[in-house]
């Protein structure tokens, strides 16, 4: 049986585009407390690769893992899902010619 290699995807919102060609993704999950059955959040920040620095604070975005990129970069910016800003949204950054 032939192993397939599939990429984690991830959703989250931009917290800060200071860095050049980087940005940080709030990525918020939910589970269920296993003894207390109560509804938690938790949220981890990534570091992300935003080749062409189109990705602003607040926008929703989609990232994809891939092979480590610096020290703390581990995921891409796959495509802006909402914008925060007014834009139009679902700009898919893989069709655009942004590769790695």
């Amino acid at each position: 049986m032939e192993r397939q290699n599939r990429r984690k995807v991830r959703k989250g919102k931009v917290v800060s585009n200071r860095m050049k060609k980087s940005v940080v993704v709030s990525i918020e999950r939910v589970y269920q407390h296993p003894l207390y059955r109560k509804l938690v959040k938790k949220t981890s920040k990534v570091i992300a690769h935003d080749e062409e620095n189109k990705c602003r604070i607040g926008d929703l975005v989609t990232i994809i893992e891939t092979r480590p990129l610096s020290k703390q970069k581990r995921w891409r910016v796959s495509e802006i899902t909402q914008s925060a800003h007014g834009e139009p949204a679902a700009v898919s950054l893989e069709e655009e010619g942004g590769s790695l």
